[in-house]
């Protein structure tokens, strides 16, 4: 059993759950006026949308559909990396104030960021600090023993083993042009820096510090885990952890400087939400991997595998370890991922129940894009990171060629198709991540699960400062009736994702794969 199961105590915190009051419910109001959904949509510009007709996705594409992305209720965007790199991907740059000159200018950008800011939508940049390219200038002078940048990276030292394995699982020790040996977590094409020297530490902060001031609202931090986690040996090591922690506070405060609001996202892909607590504080969240992988296999089996326990625990530990101010951000799928629709083996219903379950959880959930439409891919990488769908017929204006689509998606997966379906899983995103803006429990509710004996439902309380709302998912293909305690005060039906939801006096009517938001 997961550590985050044994240490709850599940009775008194279910007795506590139900612990609603008819009087107490009617003095709670959903908010009135919408409000930010609080949801992030992940880009990679190479695949978005292509305005010069080069076929590679540009900055001025994404500006080009700010009102689709607009009209999704997002609040933000997270754009993969735009700096300059030898690889598609832009995950080992080259220049860490520069833009990759196949998305354009820095120009373009900042007009990016004007265009979104004035529709509301924040802009968050991946920022890739744990390595950099091998052809990268700083590498290329750290060849030389005697330049200052040699020992901006990891070097072998007499006894060191070089067959190690690193963190990620391959060779961690690589042989540069010079005849030494340095660390590359990843590959090869990716040396480490090494953060032990103060000018590494400090470099690093003034890249943050330069896009801060360019507008950027904040940054989604790439290999977050890493910065010391370089061995297979250091992947449970306090020493690791420490190090990792004391800079991630030390680069926040940092970045404060310049932007006392900045907002900060970490990659730490770790299955266990113990592991993630310590990183919460020096940021303001960590994608949470337990939970995306917990979301799918539920929706795949049709069964509550402990989502609701597993959450309020892990919630808990992250407002003791705070004070209790944290984000979550949970998600379904990435870059890194099967997208959705491929991991849940092209069924539609499922789909949607996923979408469902995500965009009713508290914090700032992450969608990937086209995962709104239902693209499909698989691994290799690089057929997870297909041009998006704009068109029934695929071709059309600013459609993105850098690669051909790998998948059988039809004409029914795109924009164009789904935009014109009120049923479409599109219009579905549309209408839960306005559920978010009417009802500022479920983006910023302390969670609360509720024990059902039937395996295939779901349900949890969600409580703001504004509004306290139950909700109930049937994750299974049946209709389904479940007892509520009539003690718990539930007046009415506040939405439903599909029709067909009843409620009468001590039950709820669930159609298959329904959600509702009681109040």
């Amino acid at each position: 059993m997961p550590r985050f199961y044994a240490v709850l105590r599940c009775a008194a915190v279910f007795a506590a759950t139900l612990l609603w009051s008819a009087t107490s419910l009617a003095a709670q109001n959903v908010a009135a006026a919408p409000q930010s959904s609080g949801v992030y949509y992940e880009i990679f510009v190479r695949a978005f949308y292509d305005t010069n007709g080069d076929g590679v996705g540009d900055l001025n594409g994404v500006t080009a559909k700010l009102d689709y992305i607009k009209s999704l209720g997002v609040s933000g965007i997270w754009l993969m990396p735009i700096n300059p790199s030898p690889t598609y991907h832009g995950y080992d740059i080259t220049d860490y104030e520069g833009i990759n000159p196949q998305y354009g200018t820095m120009q373009d950008f900042k007009h990016l960021l004007d265009e979104a800011h004035k529709r509301g939508i924040k802009v968050i940049m991946d920022m890739v600090i744990n390595h950099t390219s091998d052809q990268h200038p700083w590498f290329k002078a750290a060849q030389n023993p005697k330049d200052p940048h040699h020992d901006w990276y990891v070097w072998a030292k007499p006894g060191s083993d070089l067959k190690a394995i690193s963190a990620t699982g391959g060779p961690a020790w690589h042989r540069a042009p010079n005849g030494q040996y340095y660390v590359g977590v990843f590959t090869g094409a990716m040396p480490d820096l090494n953060y032990d020297n103060p000018a590494v530490r400090k470099e690093m902060i003034d890249v943050g510090r330069f896009w801060l001031r360019d507008g950027v609202d904040g940054f989604r931090l790439d290999a977050a885990q890493h910065i010391y986690d370089d061995l297979r040996t250091d992947i449970d090591s306090p020493v690791a952890l420490k190090k990792n922690i004391a800079w991630w506070t030390e680069y926040r405060r940092g970045l404060q400087a310049v932007d006392p609001n900045v907002w900060l996202v970490g990659e730490v892909a770790r299955h266990d939400p113990d592991d993630l607590t310590p990183y919460l504080g020096p940021l303001n969240t960590v994608f949470n991997f337990p939970v995306a992988s917990q979301l799918i296999e539920s929706v795949r089996q049709e069964r509550n595998l402990g989502i609701g326990k597993g959450l309020q625990y892990s919630y808990a530990a992250y407002r003791a370890h705070t004070d209790g101010q944290f984000d979550d951000a949970p998600f379904l799928s990435n870059h890194d991922q099967d997208r959705v629709m491929s991991q849940l083996e092209d069924n539609a219903a499922h789909v949607r129940l996923a979408a469902a379950l995500l965009l009713t959880l508290p914090g700032h959930p992450f969608i990937y894009y086209g995962e709104e439409l239902g693209m499909q891919g698989a691994k290799p990488d690089e057929d997870i990171r297909e041009p998006m769908r704009w068109y029934r017929a695929g071709k059309g204006p600013g459609v993105a060629q850098w690669k051909p689509w790998s998948t059988s998606d039809g004409p029914d997966v795109s924009v164009e198709a789904e935009q014109a379906d009120p049923d479409s899983l599109l219009n579905l995103y549309r209408k839960l991540i306005g559920w978010r803006e009417q009802v500022g429990a479920l983006r910023d509710g302390v969670l609360r699960n509720v024990p059902m004996d039937d395996p295939h439902v779901l349900a949890y309380t969600l409580q703001d400062a504004h509004s306290r709302v139950l909700v109930v998912h049937n994750l299974s293909r049946d209709a389904r009736e479940v007892p509520l305690d009539e003690s718990a005060g539930v007046t009415k039906v506040l939405l439903q994702s599909k029709t067909g939801v009843t409620l009468a006096p001590g039950k709820l009517g669930l159609p298959p794969y329904g959600t509702a938001i009681l109040q």
